[in-house]
């Protein structure tokens, strides 16, 4: 054993570990690809105060006045009209179902009324299932309804200005009226909880079985791949579960969110996400060479679920472009899926739209990973 401190040895061993860094690509690849991916994700994709939100109108007076007060909603850039509508039903369905974020509904007369001095009331009913998304559009009500005083009040109206608006706009926050974030937040814990786990054990402890040589038994034996597939990822089935059970019943009695929905087809659906993530954490697993890969592997796939599924920022703030990749992730679907049928006590009809999704995803991901297993150790 060398007695004597030597630079020349301690310089031998950190060109090893650079050369046995250069032949890891996948390491290599997170060196370089996690500082981009970030950094792009939070400089361009990543806005806490959206923009141009889905709304519907429901006018039952089609004057002048009603036209500059659409007008103003739009050139707020928040609002982005999408519809308009004839019934106050199709409103509540389209909020129901997320579809929209904003209603706003003009009463009849509304123009004749205003006219008269009577200071009649515009009703905006906003989703406020999650309160960061629509903050920024509702704080600019106010403001909007001074620039269309200003603008369109004059002449034999003039004398409609005034200290106090001529007329009111009537905020009704459904689903979270007191807009708290944890109604927000904890339905999406549970996609998120189960994203983590069932990604990374089930790529870490599949990797360690290679890794260890108990793989030699299990190719040897006469299985199929999807044989193998879905023995292993059984109890972890069972973990999601009893993970998603503790979760609700502490939003329940800890948090007290509301759950408005059927328990039993929030659990029914939650088997369907927990496959999604089982399976990709399998073809993680089968893609990489050591428990060190299968990790850095699980946390670049589950960094964009995080930022871009609406979980921890409004979906609807995101360029398109990042909304697209959001759309191409379980988690995005899931989080709705929770917070519909919790929130808003939504039927599987009402959630559909966001399940296929889910099971053409999980078709994928099966069949691909089917598809790579590898039946040798070569």
């Amino acid at each position: 054993m060398a007695d004597v401190f030597s630079l020349y040895r301690v310089f031998a061993i950190g060109r090893k570990e650079f050369l046995q860094l250069k032949r890891d690509k996948i390491t290599l690849a997170m060196i370089i690809g996690l500082p981009i991916v970030l950094l792009t994700l939070f400089g361009y994709a990543i806005n806490t105060d959206p923009k141009n939100l889905n709304s519907a109108v429901l006018s039952r007076d089609n004057t002048e006045f009603t036209r500059s007060v659409i007008t103003g909603l739009k050139n707020s850039g928040y609002f982005k009209i999408e519809k308009e509508i004839t019934t106050d039903k199709e409103g509540k369905e389209l909020l129901q179902s997320g579809k929209m974020q904003f209603v706003i509904t003009i009463p009849d007369n509304f123009s004749r009324n205003l006219i008269r001095g009577d200071k009649p009331s515009i009703l905006i009913e906003i989703d406020a299932t999650d309160p960061v998304t629509i903050a920024g559009a509702a704080s600019s009500l106010q403001g909007i309804i001074k620039s269309i005083i200003i603008r369109d009040l004059k002449g034999p109206v003039a004398h409609l200005r005034g200290e106090l608006p001529a007329f009111d706009i009537e905020v009704q926050k459904l689903y979270n009226p007191e807009g708290l974030t944890h109604y927000n937040i904890v339905p999406g814990l549970i996609a998120l909880i189960l994203m983590i786990t069932c990604i990374i054990m089930t790529a870490l402890a599949l990797t360690k079985e290679r890794e260890r040589g108990n793989m030699e038994n299990l190719l040897s034996m006469p299985v199929q791949p999807i044989e193998v597939m879905m023995g292993k990822i059984s109890p972890y089935i069972i973990i999601g579960y009893i993970q998603s059970i503790i979760i609700l019943l502490m939003a329940k009695f800890l948090f007290h969110v509301p759950v408005l929905g059927s328990v039993a087809l929030l659990m029914l659906l939650t088997l369907i996400f927990i496959i999604c993530n089982l399976a990709l954490g399998f073809a993680i697993s089968t893609a990489a060479k050591n428990q060190t890969q299968a990790l850095q592997m699980s946390m670049m796939t589950m960094i964009p679920s995080i930022l871009l599924s609406g979980f921890a920022f409004p979906f609807y703030g995101m360029p398109l472009w990042a909304q697209g990749v959001g759309g191409c992730l379980p988690m995005t679907y899931f989080i709705r899926i929770t917070r519909g049928i919790i929130l808003k006590g939504n039927s599987f009809i009402e959630v559909w739209p966001h399940v296929w999704p889910l099971l053409i995803f999980m078709l994928v991901v099966t069949t691909f990973t089917v598809r790579i297993y590898k039946r040798t150790l070569d």
